[in-house]
């Protein structure tokens, strides 16, 4: 008899903390330990693995002309889904319209700093002072920068620089099996983040203002099945297959909240998957500063939310406008939890909107924000495997079981 992958022990897992959460509410909120325990392990995997993945795979083309072409596609791929995202969230809000009967309470605490990010803050924070800082920061876009040049010298340099490469790759060998048995603790740490969710918030935050949490769900699932399944058919990528070795990374970023979370277990399954490991490593973790699908969806719907329920009315030209800021503030989301609400606070205060409606977001922003994180998750995947396409690499082949399945089943 096949013993249980590591999909259902966490949908077990899931299922469980719910009910957990809900009966035991006291020692419910106790069980957060398990998820921050887990969400460590994760953050320490991700800067050693993204350094010795990526300098592999750019010293192993030994041209940046290619990486420069992977780089050039993915960029274009990434704004034009993401622009999409932006109108899909802007159509949906103003279809439904959840902010209607909603009334803001003036004053109401946020928590969340009134901050807004220019075009020349968000290019050069792109850039590292220093590396070992991007890596106790966990700063993944400053950290691919630093990996891709410090691999072009690599691969500049020849056979001089073998012994450093190797050594990049045997890291990153070593890290992928850590991430396997730091996957063993996924089931543990998805009951604890969602009993402690359930626990302090109660059932409740399940259900309050369902007409905006059911709206949000409804415009992901229709950006997934709207945008990235026809550009999965129109690539040519294997959709059965592509199910298959993304579902583990995307219930865990959808279980916890973290896209960082699914990073390490995503790098590997797309490897396996059949993406060239320079493409997997440089696209996927870009991706999480500028394939943020999710996130930006729910930006531009949360922003009208806002403004709906405060009754105030915004021409379609200002709306168009806040798109423009959207797309350009998004560029600096991180792949952690709550990241976008500081985003919208920014935009709200630019757009004289009241921040005080964030408060109301909040009571059930960590059901919203497991929805986009996962789509963020799903569209960077995605991302990888259509630009591989692009790059004529043949997808169709039987590769081995997505890691996380194998290691369910030690």
């Amino acid at each position: 008899m096949k013993r249980p992958s590591l999909t259902t022990w966490m949908m077990i897992a899931l299922v469980a903390g719910i009910a957990f959460g809900a009966l035991w509410p006291g020692p419910a909120k106790e069980m957060g330990l398990l998820g921050t325990i887990f969400l460590r392990m994760i953050k320490a995997i991700i800067a050693p693995l993204l350094f010795g993945t990526l300098v592999v795979g750019i010293a192993g083309t030994g041209s940046l002309k290619t990486m420069g072409r992977i780089g050039g596609k993915a960029m274009i791929y990434f704004e034009v889904v993401t622009t999409i995202a932006l109108f899909i969230g802007l159509g949906a809000v103003n279809l439904v319209k959840p902010g209607e009967g909603v009334q803001l309470q003036r004053g109401a605490s946020t928590g969340l700093a009134q901050t807004s990010t220019s075009f020349s803050q968000v290019v050069e924070h792109i850039f590292p002072t220093s590396v070992i800082d991007a890596m106790a920061r966990g700063d993944v876009l400053q950290l691919v920068v630093f990996s891709f040049v410090f691999g072009a010298a690599c691969a500049a340099i020849g056979s001089k620089a073998r012994v450093m490469v190797e050594w990049c790759e045997s890291l990153s060998e070593v890290m992928f099996r850590f991430t396997n048995y730091v996957m063993l603790l996924a089931p543990f740490g998805v009951f604890g983040a969602i009993a402690a969710t359930v626990g302090e918030k109660g059932l409740g935050v399940l259900v309050n203002l369902g007409k905006l949490v059911a709206t949000l769900y409804a415009a992901q699932a229709f950006t997934v099945l709207a945008v990235f399944l026809p550009s999965a058919i129109i690539a040519g990528v294997p959709v059965k297959r592509f199910i298959a070795y993304v579902r583990e990374p995307f219930l865990i970023a959808y279980s916890t909240a973290s896209s960082e979370a699914a990073l390490p277990i995503a790098l590997e399954n797309m490897e396996r998957f059949g993406v060239p490991k320079h493409i997997v490593a440089f696209v996927l973790p870009t991706g999480y500063s500028f394939n943020l699908v999710g996130s930006t969806l729910y930006l531009s719907l949360a922003a009208m939310f806002v403004a709906q329920a405060a009754g105030v009315h915004l021409a379609f030209s200002t709306q168009l406008v806040m798109l423009l800021t959207l797309m350009l503030t998004s560029k600096g989301v991180a792949g952690v939890p709550r990241a976008s609400l500081v985003i919208l606070a920014g935009t709200l205060a630019s757009f004289n909107l009241p921040i005080e409606g964030i408060a109301v977001i909040l009571g059930v922003d960590t059901v919203m924000d497991m929805a986009r994180t996962g789509v963020n998750l799903l569209g960077n995947c995605l991302a990888t495997a259509v630009v591989a396409k692009w790059e004529g690499v043949s997808l169709s082949s039987v590769e081995p079981e997505p890691v996380a399945q194998v290691a369910g089943t030690n």
